[in-house]
Order: structure tokens, then sequence, then C-alpha cells
């Protein structure tokens, strides 16, 4: 009589359990979005010291509604200047472009058509003391 009342109890508490189970998994799962509507991924990036070690910068790449997007920041702390350089290629050719700060700066910048994005920094002046050139995007 044991066996019979220990065997009914254990296969009633089995179906409660798997009748619960099949409600609750349903609850937890999640419907996934298109892939168009999913945030782009932010690359983070740096730092990249110029060849003298006196000037770096870093900083943050995404895409978002056609446009890829660059936050940068530029540290140095000399009487002279930092430049980052940005080198990008969009609607079929190469397009390249410098700031320049002194101490600490930070700037966004977007376009539209982006493909890639390369960054390298200098110190002094445009053209001296550069480092090597880091693929960003």
């Amino acid at each position: 009589m044991r066996k019979i009342l220990a065997a009914a109890a254990l296969a009633g508490s089995i179906a409660t359990g798997l009748a619960l189970a099949a409600p609750a998994q349903a609850a937890t799962a999640t419907v996934a979005a298109p892939a168009s509507a999913q945030p782009a991924p932010v690359h983070k990036w740096g730092k990249y010291y110029s060849s003298n070690h006196k000037a770096y910068n870093y900083g943050y790449t995404w895409k978002s509604k056609g446009k890829v997007y660059t936050k940068w920041y530029g540290k140095e702390s000399t009487s002279k200047h930092g430049y980052v350089w940005f080198k990008y290629y969009s609607n079929g050719s190469w397009h390249k472009f410098y700031r320049k700060w002194n101490g600490s700066h930070s700037e966004t910048w977007s376009r539209s058509g982006v493909k890639k994005v390369y960054t390298y920094t200098c110190w002094g002046s445009p053209s001296k003391y550069c480092g090597s050139s880091h693929r960003i995007y």
C-alpha cells in the first residue's frame, strides 16, 4: 500500500512540475528583434600615442542611422599641440583631416557612407612625431 501511495505522489509531483515548467519557460522566452532594429555595437579604441609619447588619443566609434560617429579624446601636457588625424573611406575615395588640441580635448564627428576609418596621433605639428596608424572602424 505504501508503494502505491508513494508512486502516486511521485507521479503527481512530476506532472505538476511539468505543467508549471512549460508556462514559466514560455514567460521567460524573448522575441528576437529584427537585425535593423538592434543598435550597432560601440567600438572602444586607443590609447594611440605619438612617436615620442608626448600626446595620445582614444575614443569610441559606432554606426547609427547610416552615419558613422567617432567620439575622441586627446591628451598632451606640454607647451606644444597634439594632432589627431582621421582617414576614412567613403563614396569610393579616401578623405583625410586632422584636429589640433592643447592640454585635454574631446570632440565628436560623423559622416555618412563611411566604410573604414583609421586614426593616428602626432605631436608638435601635423606631420611631426606621428605614431602608427590604427583602424578604428
